[in-house]
């Protein structure tokens, strides 16, 4: 598929407008993807799930138990702590996959767009990903604070994200609360809860308007990663790999904080081996250089498989001054992330402009026409000649 055949697929996708999850809108975008997939000679199934779309208010929420829980404290300090407690552990096993608050909100009907590869007997498992549904925007995404985070990025080597300022805000509760409780009754004490309780003042009201907020067109975030994928799948049916069984999935839930991806393990886990199955994801390639995941997280740094990894730099590695394409350890979860919480083999392909940030990204600006021809050009070939190398390093493996 050519680059002018994916820009053509991507703005087809960006004209469901509103594909927010559990939407009629991305329901029709995933019946149309998958017919994409079977005119293209695969059998695709649309794999019908249930999400919880409510992400922005269920981690409001925690923000809101945190806050109370920190006033409780300066009255009852044992009750406010294990408010606090039980809060960061629901927000942390929340933003990994594992629900605890998000259970008490109403579930949407989702679905997955899977198609099987052709070889089922092959030493090993490719899995091209990427998702469909589009994201909420929200003040929080405005340029200036996303120019504010990609500035503090550069200047601090730790990998930063929103999740991670609000969890660890959240955490800190715990030691000053502890401090209460130990009869430490201090203005130093308030002062140090006083910070994080702010952070958290802050979080809440920006996911209450991300939650009151419109859909994004989505076009790099992440009709830019559709289209590369079925480009990429579409190449390999007409020149197969060797070794590989060459699966894709698209999934829908990802904009909920990768629901789509969960169920899709819960229900194929059976099939996906975690020694021979690798997830290679594709997200927002639409603007910028390439980069590949070694490691990301939205609370904690997971990294990414060190075999994928290795390739992704040997790939990069060229005669010129110039790599193809750099290592990224990020502060924000995606598919990839999922899957590598649950031992799979993954990692991820994206792109980002040189000061780290994609200008529009989660706004109603994120259109067709801001997609960069060469940008998607880039990691497509990227992403192609990853899969090409894995297919040669698995048949030597095999030998």
């Amino acid at each position: 598929m050519e680059v002018a055949e994916r820009i053509e697929l991507i703005r087809r996708l960006c004209s469901f407008e509103g594909r927010r999850t559990g939407t009629d809108a991305e329901r029709r975008a995933a019946n149309d993807l998958a017919q994409r997939l079977r005119a293209g000679g695969r059998r695709a199934d649309v794999e019908p799930t249930y999400v919880h779309p409510q992400w922005a208010v269920v981690h409001a929420l925690h923000c809101t138990l945190a806050i109370a829980g920190g006033l409780v404290a300066v009255r009852w300090p044992a009750i406010g702590f294990v408010v606090v407690f039980l809060t960061a552990v629901s927000m942390y096993l929340d933003l990994n996959g594992r629900y605890l608050l998000r259970r008490l909100f109403f579930r949407r009907g989702s679905q997955n767009v899977v198609a099987h590869g052709a070889r089922a007997d092959a030493p090993a498992r490719v899995v091209l990903c990427a998702h469909y549904d589009a994201a909420q925007t929200g003040r929080a995404f405005d340029p200036g604070p996303s120019g504010f985070m990609a500035r503090m990025q550069r200047a601090i080597p730790l990998p930063l994200g929103p999740f991670r300022f609000l969890f660890w805000s959240l955490a800190l509760l715990l030691p000053v609360i502890g401090a209460r409780m130990a009869g430490i009754e201090t203005d130093w004490v308030s002062l140090i809860q006083l910070l994080p309780t702010l952070v958290l003042m802050l979080g809440a009201f920006l996911l209450l308007d991300i939650a009151l907020s419109g859909v994004s067109p989505g076009a790099d975030d992440n009709a830019s990663g559709v289209a590369t994928a079925i480009s990429i799948a579409e190449e390999l049916d007409e020149d197969p790999p060797v070794n590989l069984d060459v699966w894709v999935l698209l999934t829908g839930g990802e904009e909920c904080l990768q629901e789509g991806m969960r169920s899709f393990l819960r229900a194929h886990r059976d099939e996906l081996g975690r020694d021979f199955t690798y997830f290679v994801c594709l997200e927002t390639v639409g603007a910028g250089e390439v980069r590949f995941e070694a490691a990301a997280g939205w609370v904690v740094t997971f990294p990414m498989d060190s075999h994928l990894v290795g390739l992704c730099e040997a790939i990069a590695t060229t005669d010129g001054d110039r790599p193809r394409a750099r290592a990224l350890r990020d502060g924000y979860g995606g598919d990839g992330v999922l899957a590598r919480t649950r031992r799979y083999r993954a990692t991820t392909i994206t792109c980002l402009p040189s000061e780290g940030h994609v200008p529009g990204q989660h706004t109603h600006l994120d259109l067709p026409d801001r997609i960069d021809p060469d940008a998607l050009e880039r990691a497509h070939g990227f992403a192609l000649d990853l899969v090409r190398l894995l297919d040669r390093d698995v048949g030597r493996r095999a030998r």
